[in-house]
Parts: structure tokens; C-alpha cells; sequence
């Protein structure tokens, strides 16, 4: 009988070691962003600005939008002593960023899809929108993106976006062309180097108040996604934080008036750059 105890002892030291160890891939308490942050007072956002109306920069080069009113409010509910500071990537060079510790959260409209889910973790959904498809005002004749889909035409696409991703899977004779980001995309079919460009809806639909009838948006959307904050793979501690923040910031009066600011009107123009 001793000798079972003994090795059940044994065999239970053993699991617990194995289940305190990191190499199975998780971050333990101590080691988390969110003690990270609590110490050194800082909060780190990587973001790519360009990405109407979630994450852009104002003439005097500060990031504004409606992604940034969303790291401001988690970084204040970590305390008022929390600093928040905005670095700025091209949206592939975002992950990267986040797996090297460069940055301690992605706020960049990031799309939630299983390939990103094996380089990060994501919080729960915080905005749902789509992938849309823009086209040349002049264009009267395309009503959906099946019709852009003929041999000879060229669709742009931020590069690593999810859009990007898509056009790829569903033309499957229009050539794709990749560009940084969606404003150089938007502007490439502005210059008729494209024939339409597809993208997040939001930022689409802001392009299209910008530009007026110098361009039509398709009704019909190609996909439906959710957006999530791109956080550590398997920072527990951190996610679960994330997500109460969450639970208690979406649908409060301060993040109705940051989406009524940023997707109802369109006054704040005027008073952002393309980057």
C-alpha cells in the first residue's frame, strides 16, 4: 500500500510540474501582459493607420479612430496611471510585432481567422462587418463581384488583409494586385491600374463618402467576419481580462458615442490624413 501512495504521489508531482512548465505553450499569471503593463505603466498598441474609420492619424500625426477610443478605454480601466503609446506597422508586419514583443496588444480591425489563431490569441469579438467590393464610379455595368471575375481584369487588395485572402480563393480570372495598404489599393483603381478593389466594408464605405460618386460600392458583401484584439498566444490571464473589458465596454455610452462618431457621421473627415 505504501509503495501505491508513493508513486501515486509521484505520478501526481509530475503533472502538476508538467502543467506549471510554459513549454506547453501557455504564459503563467506572473509573466502575462497585464502584469506587464500594470508594472511598467505602459500599454503598447501596434496599429497600421489607413483603415477608415478604425485606425488613422490626424494632421499633427496622433492616431484617432474609432480602434484607438478602444485601447484608450482598456488602457483607463487598468488604471488612470496607464500610458497608452501607438506604434505604427504595415499590416503584415503587425504580428510579427506582437509575437516578438514589440508591441502588447494589435488593435488594426484584425480579422479573426484560424491561420492568425496559430501565431496569436484573440479576445472575443468586438465588431462585425465584411468584405466589400468597390468599384470606378463610371462602372454602371458591375452589380456584384461575380461580374468583376473575367479575364483581363485587375482587383487590388491591401496585402495580408483578409480581403486580400478572399479575392485570391474567389476570382478565378481577374488578376490580384497587392498593394501596402487600402488607401494606395483605392488609389490605384482612382488611376485605372484596377478595376475594383475589395476590402472591409466600414473602410469602403468611408472611402465612399470621401470620394462621393467618383466611386460605387457593391450592395451584395462577399463574406461576413468578426474583428478581435490580437493578444499573445495563450495569455490566458490576459485574455480573460480582455474579454470582461470587453464584456463591460461594448454597448456602454462611451462606446456608442465612439461608434456613432466614427460610422454615423462623417464631420472627422476633414480632420484625418491618408496615410
Amino acid at each position: 500500500m505504501k509503495k501505491w501512495l508513493v508513486a501515486v504521489l509521484m505520478i501526481t508531482m509530475l503533472i502538476i510540474a508538467g502543467c506549471s512548465n510554459d513549454s506547453g505553450g501557455g504564459v503563467s499569471t506572473e509573466n502575462s501582459t497585464i502584469q506587464k503593463v500594470l508594472k511598467e505603466k505602459k500599454l503598447i498598441i501596434g496599429m497600421s493607420p489607413g483603415y477608415f474609420p478604425f485606425d488613422m492619424k490626424d494632421p499633427n500625426g496622433d492616431f484617432v479612430g474609432y480602434d484607438v477610443d478602444t485601447a484608450n478605454a482598456l488602457a483607463a480601466a487598468l488604471g488612470e496611471d496607464i500610458k497608452v503609446e501607438f506604434k505604427q506597422f504595415t499590416f503584415d508586419g503587425l504580428v510579427p510585432a506582437l509575437r516578438t514583443g514589440e508591441v502588447d496588444m494589435v488593435f488594426a480591425g484584425m480579422t479573426i481567422r484560424g491561420d492568425r489563431a496559430l501565431a496569436v490569441s484573440f479576445s472575443d469579438p468586438y465588431f462585425q462587418t465584411g468584405q466589400a467590393v468597390m468599384v470606378p464610379g463610371t462602372d454602371t455595368a458591375t452589380k456584384t463581384w461575380q461580374d468583376l471575375d473575367v479575364k483581363g481584369n485587375k482587383i487590388a487588395v491591401g496585402i495580408g488583409t483578409t480581403g486580400a485572402l478572399l479575392a485570391k480563393d474567389v476570382f478565378k480570372n481577374a488578376e490580384i494586385l497587392d498593394f501596402e495598404e487600402f488607401p494606395s489599393a483605392a488609389a490605384a483603381m482612382a488611376q485605372g491600374e484596377a478595376d475594383g478593389v475589395v476590402y472591409d466594408e466600414p473602410a469602403i464605405a468611408v472611402w465612399k463618402l470621401k470620394n462621393g460618386d467618383s466611386v460605387n460600392q457593391l450592395e451584395e458583401l462577399i463574406s461576413t467576419e468578426n474583428l478581435g484584439i490580437a493578444i499573445q498566444k495563450n495569455d490566458f490571464d490576459t485574455i480573460q481580462w480582455v474579454n470582461s473589458f470587453l464584456n463591460s465596454y461594448l454597448g456602454s455610452p462611451a462606446e456608442l458615442a465612439s461608434r456613432n462618431k466614427w460610422f454615423e457621421t462623417s464631420d472627422w473627415l476633414n480632420e484625418v490624413v491618408d496615410e
